[in-house]
């Protein structure tokens, strides 16, 4: 695992080409506090983890910190050979010694840069370096708790920044030129812990209360789309309703039958009183019955007359044989021709044939 320590740069000096040498403590034994996400647990706010003593002054950790690449700032990815010319601006030197509960390690900057940022102010440093965390909940010997234990340190690189985890004692420079840095704060940036000074927090401030106002807007906005969204869910509901009902006043094909055989039998009906010759074109069935019935009481009996009354008529009307209303009447026929039905017929054997068929219609409508 990667983690950055910071410590303080002590007896900074000018080469008389412009290199910057100065004496480091890059490393210290004790508690620090990281963030759970900086050691592979999102979950966990922070984590105190302890440094032994054993574990910071062993062999091979002091050794890797010899010889390494001095960054401005913290690379994105650990120095390697390959990346090397990339980021370092100087280098640690190979005397890496105890002071008290830090390392103190020689370094050089070359970059002119660099060397200018320490110069305005930016004198804490912070080693980069892998190890092994152990989830170990405990206690030190000097009685700090901590909730895991580093193990396996082993430096990778040495960065110059504004503000280091190991505090003020790991910086370049003396102690008055700390005290003229910029006091930092800590503040809380969606759940995570942000360390800046008092410009840095006022601006985050102000970006924080920005996005607030946009993401309320957005939530507005969101409210008149999904309320639009509703306005057209409800219309097209509407419109489908409407649509269904417009296809079921369609008739079927049995229906349409149904309506054909139900007209012709009124058309039919009709000529039995107004002869084959009458034309129903454009006339609805109530006009056609109208029409029949009127031919044969009067339009005068129908004045006021309703519908219902109307059919009633043309029923009882269309029920009798067509000899009953004059259609085919043999006597009015054989009067109109003077001839009887029959060529051997009489006058009065032609009336006593039609008033046959009349008693007959008669007869045969009383019984329906």
């Amino acid at each position: 695992m990667q983690l950055f320590d910071t410590v303080c740069l002590d007896g900074t000096r000018t080469t008389s080409d412009g290199y910057l040498v100065a004496d480091a403590k890059i490393a210290r034994t004790g508690v620090q506090v990281y963030l759970g996400r900086e050691l592979g647990r999102p979950e966990l706010g922070s984590v105190r983890v302890w440094r032994p003593e054993d574990e910071v002054f062993s062999a091979d950790a002091m050794a890797s910190f010899a010889h390494r690449p001095v960054t401005n700032d913290h690379p994105p990815e650990l120095v390697t050979a390959e990346n090397w010319k990339r980021y370092a601006r100087g280098q640690t030197g190979g005397e890496i010694v105890r002071d008290g509960g830090f390392l103190r390690v020689p370094l050089m900057l070359a970059d002119a840069s660099a060397i200018a940022a320490v110069q305005g102010g930016k004198r804490e440093l912070s080693a980069g370096y892998t190890c092994d965390i152990e989830f170990i909940a405990g206690m030190t010997p000097s009685g700090d708790e901590y909730d895991a234990i580093q193990r396996n340190v082993r430096g990778n690189h040495l960065a110059v920044v504004r503000r280091g985890r190991a505090g003020a004692e790991c910086r370049i420079g003396d102690q008055s030129e700390h005290e003229d840095t910029p006091d930092m704060r800590t503040i809380l940036i969606d759940g995570l812990s942000v360390e800046t000074n008092d410009d840095g927090a006022t601006a985050l401030e102000q970006l924080r209360t920005r996005l607030s106002d946009a993401m309320s807007k957005a939530d507005a906005a969101q409210v008149r789309v999904d309320a639009k969204d509703g306005e057209i869910a409800a219309m097209a509901a509407t419109h489908t309703s409407a649509l269904a009902a417009l296809r079921a006043q369609i008739p079927t094909a049995a229906v349409l039958d149904a309506a054909i055989v139900a007209r012709l039998g009124v058309v039919d009906a009709a000529r039995k009183i107004l002869g084959a010759a009458f034309d129903a074109t454009g006339k609805t069935d109530a006009e056609i019955r109208r029409a029949t019935v009127a031919a044969r009481l009067g339009e005068a009996k129908l004045e006021g007359r309703s519908d219902d009354y109307v059919q009633a008529a043309f029923d009882t009307l269309t029920a009798l044989p067509a000899q009953a209303h004059g259609v085919g009447d043999p006597l009015r026929d054989a009067i109109r021709s003077g001839k009887s039905t029959a060529q051997d017929a009489s006058p009065s054997s032609a009336y006593e044939e039609y008033c046959a068929e009349l008693r007959d219609a008669h007869k045969s409508n009383h019984n329906e």
